[in-house]
């Protein structure tokens, strides 16, 4: 089987550089953008340049320069968009339909990955303020893709466990408490946690695979949906401890936001569709979607106790 050539545009990022390395160990002739508006920053030409040694091919170009985005996209097969919307109401959405028009033009795309891999936005519609922003901005770029008749998949990979399982799903800290962890209502919510690079290894599965044109794949293997009652146990279990447990009702919960700034009410709002709606496991898997542990059941994800290992002294 002939392997697509990838070209990953936000390689350096949290997720991007992820599937930079996916792509070069799946064998694909991987691409990475590097913006000229590179400037001075050290630490991403560094990793652009171990990527070169890795065997990817560094292409120059500029969002602001329309043909330079064209002449990189005609190179290749695939297009994984992988930009960081951290930086909430940010010119990312601005980037991506830029992005997008140039893979209209070239017209030689057989797969667009537009930069998601959180929860499902099409879903979202009635998220609260001011969270609701980003997955609004994820609707109008689908909308620009679709209109433009640009083949895709949309890959939602649920909770990041660099955000959500080391910390017990605590907002604030990215380690785990040692005396006490706050429980969002009972605690008795599923969620889905996944390890970032088995993130980057599903959706390089994908990026081939005529079941996933067009559609939305969702990363739910079994194992890694659990409550956060059950994420706990799990890192009790392993410390040898047991941690005192508080509940925060969803009202108290809700209210904490007036105290926050702006990206701080992002956290919270989304923190409240996940753990207090469930908004990852409260619907079923439709017709224009698969679910990537059952169409890859060779990938071996990563469990979360053995996640959790990485944090005990």
């Amino acid at each position: 089987m002939v392997k697509s050539k990838v070209l990953v545009v936000g390689g350096t990022g949290y997720i991007g550089k992820r599937i930079v390395k996916a792509s070069l160990a799946a064998g694909h002739t991987t691409h990475v953008l590097q913006r000229l508006e590179i400037g001075l920053d050290i630490d991403k030409l560094q990793m652009l340049l171990s990527f070169k040694e890795q065997g990817a091919r560094l292409v120059e170009a500029s969002f602001s320069d329309h043909r330079s985005l064209v002449e990189a996209v005609k190179e290749v097969d695939v297009v994984i968009c992988t930009m960081s919307g951290v930086h909430f109401r940010s010119h990312n959405i601005l980037l991506q339909l830029k992005l997008v028009e140039a893979i209209k033009e070239a017209g030689n795309i057989k797969r667009f990955f537009p930069s998601e891999f959180g929860m499902d936005p099409a879903l979202m519609g009635d998220a609260i303020e001011p969270g609701r922003v980003t997955f609004d901005e994820k609707m109008e770029v689908r909308k620009a893709i679709e209109e433009a008749q640009i083949p895709y998949t949309y890959i939602s990979a649920n909770c990041f466990a660099g955000y959500f399982v080391g910390n017990l799903s605590q907002l604030g800290t990215l380690v785990p408490p040692k005396h006490k962890v706050c429980l969002y209502g009972d605690g008795n919510v599923k969620v889905v946690y996944m390890d970032e690079d088995d993130v980057a290894t599903y959706t390089i599965k994908s990026i081939d695979d005529p079941r996933t044109m067009n559609k939305t794949v969702y990363l739910r293997p079994p194992e890694n949906i659990m409550t956060q009652r059950e994420l706990i146990a799990k890192w009790e279990k392993l410390k040898g401890t047991q941690l005192h447990k508080i509940s925060i009702s969803q009202q108290d919960f809700l209210s904490s936001m007036k105290e926050m700034d702006y990206a701080g009410q992002v956290g919270v709002g989304h923190f409240y569709h996940i753990f207090y709606e469930g908004c990852l496991t409260n619907f079923e898997i439709g017709q224009n979607a698969e679910e990537a542990s059952a169409l890859y059941p060779e990938v071996c994800y990563t469990r979360m106790d053995e996640y959790l290992k990485r944090f005990l002294n």
